[in-house]
């Protein structure tokens, strides 16, 4: 596993570099909109990749609810924090996109809307496993999870339940897309999901190295100092 982590780290970063080259040069440049299109390419996988990881947050939520596994409470913690880095993005680069486009920077439609609830329930997540000093302090994030994950489907199904300001879909929703912009697109996400695999690989390793150090410090706390309990 150690020698498979720089393989992966060197793999992302080629991916990374071949898919901004893509994006920024080879992609075709939209007719309506323009260079500023290019955006597409980073906003949307970023969208689905915190989508993704917040999907193996609610799995491993469940899993740490049913049978208080240690390993599935990690993986639900660092997948929550790279989620958030994600979505942060995904609220980013959408008003960025928005501005010249749509002549606003925000608008309180259901997708904008949905997307800001779900990035301020993963905050509070993330936040309650900081502060909070409660032994349930598990069991009370992994609650929180699986009701975040509930507005996961109501952001990516708004626009074909609501009237919304983003356009219909241009994939599975009955639009279109160039097919070298689709195929570009999915470059990106390939690359954005080996960052997030990397992101949370480290993330991973670091909290158990963490945990490890907290239990070793808790036990010689209990040690005193003669030797004796």
């Amino acid at each position: 596993m150690k020698k498979a982590f720089p393989v992966l780290a060197i793999l992302t970063a080629i991916l990374l570099s071949y898919a901004l080259y893509e994006a920024l040069v080879v992609a075709p440049t939209e007719q309506t909109m323009g260079d500023v299109q290019r955006i597409f390419y980073y906003h949307v996988p970023s969208a689905w990749t915190a989508f993704l990881l917040f999907l193996i947050n609610f799995i491993a939520s469940v899993v740490y609810l049913i049978r208080r596994n240690p390993a599935a409470d990690i993986v639900a913690l660092v997948t929550a924090e790279v989620g958030v880095v994600f979505c942060t993005v995904v609220l980013v680069t959408g008003p960025l996109w928005a501005r010249p486009v749509w002549g606003i920077w925000w608008t309180w439609d259901i997708r904008l809307t949905s997307t800001l609830v779900l990035w301020l329930i993963y905050i509070s997540y993330l936040m309650l496993r900081r502060f909070s000093t409660s032994g349930q302090t598990p069991v009370l994030a992994a609650a929180l999870a699986v009701f975040g994950a509930l507005d996961v489907p109501l952001v990516y199904f708004s626009i074909w339940i609501f009237r919304t300001q983003h356009p219909q879909p241009v994939i599975g929703g009955g639009g279109s897309i160039d097919p070298v912009m689709l195929h570009i697109l999915l470059i990106n996400w390939a690359a954005f999901l080996c960052l997030a695999t990397l992101m949370c690989w480290s993330r991973y390793r670091l909290e158990i190295v963490q945990r490890e150090v907290e239990d070793t410090q808790a036990q010689e706390s209990l040690v005193a100092p003669g030797g004796s309990r």
